[in-house]
């Protein structure tokens, strides 16, 4: 079986928890899952030259993560975000301002993918300064139009705006968003009618080529121009939820790619996702039983 060439542009960062700092990031959670389940998964960000920026080009390393695309600031300090779980284990997020990924560079490695990439997947928080969103969306346009383009919405505080949404929509083949954010962007983009019909005015309005709607322990929906598939999720003891959207979104991708039946995608998605969530932190182990 081919395998497939996807990168994930956008945030580097650490999570700082109560008792612990773990690498993260969604670009950078999705490139590492992409890796997991065998494809080729490549993040593209920026660090600092900093003791955190240091142990991120370790950890990743250790995870098996190609990291020739990560280019290094020495201005500005390596990402990071005050993280609190809650009794569900449910994450809530605080980010600084000015930190080396509001400063995205594309190094020559990174540049020299454009004519490989398979996939990409990006987000919004990243766009939240204009020189990252200039990056990410000057990389986007320079791709070939078989490179399955995902915008995996994220909204942040208030890290984002209705003309950063359009613009990143018009982008993209693949979106994938959660409830929550289904309907921040159904008010933000005046979509009518009942909730139902929102995830088919976004696929027919912006020519998507899938939509993923997740519904957290409730499953999720996958959506085409002619077919969907809805799952009721997978029942499993929640550690704590970071990165399981994005393990989901990796799964997604590859499975689209693969050509795989929306079920069948659906199913793989679901199960990669409730494992994570069992699971402590982004980036856990996958074992090769998840990956067939």
């Amino acid at each position: 079986m081919r395998k497939f060439t996807i990168a994930g542009i956008g945030e580097l960062l650490w999570d700082v928890l109560p008792e612990t700092e773990v690498i993260g990031g969604a670009p950078v959670n999705f490139a590492y899952h992409v890796t997991a389940l065998g494809a080729r998964g490549i993040p593209i960000s920026t660090i600092g030259r900093d003791p955190r920026g240091e142990k991120a080009l370790v950890e990743l390393q250790k995870r098996g993560v190609d990291i020739a695309a990560i280019s290094i600031s020495d201005e500005f300090v390596t990402g990071y975000v005050s993280a609190t779980v809650d009794e569900e284990g449910k994450a809530t997020y605080s980010f600084p301002d000015e930190v080396a990924w509001d400063h995205l560079m594309v190094n020559e490695y990174a540049e020299n993918l454009r004519s490989v990439l398979d996939g990409i997947c990006f987000g919004s928080l990243a766009q939240r300064s204009e020189h990252s969103r200039r990056a990410i969306h000057g990389f986007l346009d320079t791709l070939r139009p078989e490179t399955v383009k995902v915008f995996d919405i994220n909204f942040r505080q208030n890290f984002y705006s209705k003309q950063v949404i359009e613009s990143s929509l018009r982008r993209t083949d693949i979106l994938k968003l959660n409830e929550e954010e289904l309907f921040i962007l159904a008010r933000l983009l005046e979509l009518k009618g009942s909730s139902d019909k929102w995830l088919p005015a976004l696929i027919k309005l912006y020519r998507l080529e899938m939509a993923i709607l997740s519904r957290g322990d409730s499953g999720s929906l996958l959506m085409t121009p002619e077919k969907s598939s809805e799952h009721p999720g997978i029942v499993t003891h929640v550690e704590d939820t970071i990165g399981a959207g994005d393990s989901f979104t990796a799964a997604a991708t590859i499975g689209y790619l693969r050509g795989m039946a929306l079920d069948d995608i659906n199913e793989q998605a679901n199960r990669i996702a409730a494992y994570v969530c069992s699971q402590r932190g982004g980036m856990p182990h996958v074992p090769e039983s998840m990956t067939e």
